[in-house]
């Protein structure tokens, strides 16, 4: 039987996989057009396995040079000649197994000539190599590099590119031959090799890939991909689930990022008792938080490595700024890099639920460590095993009412929803979820989904400037609950009147027939 996979490359054979040959015949349209571009995605996006799908479907018609910057030696970049002779002994490697002749793949290995013509550069005499290979290969020629970006500040490599853009521009001109179509795949976008963790060091743009063209297929996974997988796993193991259904919640956790997606498939089917219903998905997104998971301790060392790239996810997240996306940007273009932001209509936002609740801990436990608020008994919050919210939201007002009675507006806007989920975390952990419903996200207002057993609470956090903000609000959360099939809700209001009073209660049942149980803070 084949399995999910979340390491490595995916095999066919071996591995449930999405359906990507859609995405495939687009990447050989670039191919075919003589494209030289860079699939620049983040960490674990499923990069690899794209290369070797388009080797798989292209190496009857081509010769398919297939290499790997990973694990490469120190000593390969330590000189010129020293990366030249490594270039040729990866490729010397990768034509043992295409169709070329064994004369040519001899002739390509041997090194005599460049003793004995004693090129003055190293990059002059392997241009003058590929320049014959080419020429000399019975079909055309791709070049696929994978982890170009383990050694892309490094000059002697920017040598290697600038060399391939001078064959390529002269074989524009019909002057030299080289290959076909060069791939560079890698997280960091090439045309900006120095852009790393830290784009206020960096100073300068220019690129000698600057002839790649733009790479803008979409390589994350849709709901009808994923079902593409889910019915070839359903076809072995008769599960009965709603492929549709179980497609668009995976969907709805990850916004199709590929690991994510195999790694949820991968806890129902090995730790969930392959049993296949949302709770169970929910269950997943959980355990995910609490895995050792490579991608989201990336994310943590990410967030914790770059001061402005971390207070601009805070005042996202939990004061409810806006940023117009802008791909000239530093910072915005360095979480995009990264898989952290993404451009949704026009606005940045947080790529997915998953990385949205892990950044969200992270800022809860930094809190949580400066005490900021005390973490209350779980037990006093529920009754016959399901949560009392109303009892949860009064016990938050009256902290907040001992505690910060005397904060200002400016203090509230800042911090207070932060507050309030550093408060509501400990008492759902282990057992309950949550999540903040991106489409509510601003600077007045805050939708937080939370879900303990079969039951689904929807909160709205309001910044209440006057009464006509607390009547908006109240709208606002109708027309959610609405849109969730709901009748009951809550409004916590972060009132901003100095004379303020600190009331709570249920609100009387309007047109709608919604409960809504409100507090003023």
């Amino acid at each position: 039987m084949r399995r999910f996979n979340t390491t490595a490359i995916c095999i066919p054979q071996k591995h449930y996989m999405v359906d990507i040959s859609e995405k495939l015949e687009r990447i050989i349209e670039m191919i075919e057009d003589e494209e030289y571009f860079t699939i620049n995605r983040s960490r674990q996006y499923g990069k690899t396995t794209t290369l070797a799908a388009l080797f798989r479907k292209l190496k009857d018609d081509y010769i398919v040079l297939r290499l790997s910057f990973e694990g490469t030696g120190s000593d390969a970049f330590q000189s010129d000649k020293n990366f030249v002779m490594y270039f040729i002994r990866s490729v010397a490697k990768a034509l043992k197994f295409t169709s070329q002749s064994i004369e040519i793949i001899e002739q390509w290995k041997n090194k005599e000539d460049y003793e004995d013509d004693e090129y003055e550069d190293a990059f002059d005499y392997l241009s003058d190599k590929i320049a014959w290979l080419c020429e000399n290969s019975e079909k055309d020629i791709l070049l696929f590099i994978d982890e170009v970006d383990k050694t892309s500040d490094n000059q002697i490599f920017l040598n290697f590119l600038g060399m391939l853009r001078n064959k390529y521009i002269k074989r524009q001109e019909g002057l030299d031959f080289t290959f076909k179509s060069v791939i560079l795949a890698g997280v960091y976008d090439i045309k900006n090799l120095k852009l790393k963790l830290r784009p206020e060091e960096e100073k300068k743009y220019n690129s000698p890939w600057n002839i790649a063209a733009d790479f803008n297929v979409d390589m994350s996974f849709h709901p009808k991909e994923i079902a593409t997988m889910l019915k070839e796993y359903e076809a072995d193991y008769h599960t009965g689930m709603d492929i549709e259904e179980i497609s668009k919640e995976l969907y709805f956790y990850t916004n199709g990022y590929p690991y994510l997606v195999s790694w949820l498939c991968k806890w129902i089917d090995e730790q969930g008792d392959k049993v296949w219903i949302k709770e169970n998905i929910m269950r997943a997104e959980k355990m995910i938080h609490l895995s050792d998971s490579t991608l989201l301790d990336d994310l943590s060392k990410n967030y914790e490595n770059n001061d402005k790239l971390k207070e601009m996810i805070i005042s996202m997240l939990f004061e409810g700024e806006q940023y117009t996306y802008s791909k000239n940007d530093a910072i915005i273009k360095l979480g995009n890099l990264l898989g952290i932001f993404m451009n949704k209509d026009g606005n940045v936002t947080i790529s997915n639920i998953i990385f949205e609740n892990s950044l969200m801990g992270l800022v809860i436990s930094e809190k949580e460590r400066e005490r900021k608020i005390n973490a209350p008994f779980k037990s006093q919050f529920l009754k016959e095993g399901k949560l009392d919210m109303p009892h949860i939201l009064t016990k938050f007002q009256e902290i907040m009412k001992a505690e910060y009675r005397t904060a200002d507006g400016k203090f509230l806007e800042q911090q207070g929803r932060l507050l309030f989920l550093c408060f509501l975390k400990p008492i759902i952990n282990g057992t309950g979820f949550y999540y903040v419903e991106p489409e509510t996200r601003n600077n007045t207002r805050m939708d937080i989904v939370v879900t303990y057993g079969n039951e689904e609470h929807i909160i709205e956090l309001k910044l209440w400037h006057g009464d006509q903000y607390r009547k908006d609000g109240i709208e606002q959360l109708e027309g959610y609950l609405d849109s969730r099939n709901s009748k009951t809700g809550y409004l916590v209001s972060f009132s901003f009147n100095q004379q303020k009073e600190y009331t709570s209660g249920w609100l009387k049942e309007g047109e709608t027939g919604k409960h809504i149980f409100e507090i003023v803070i």
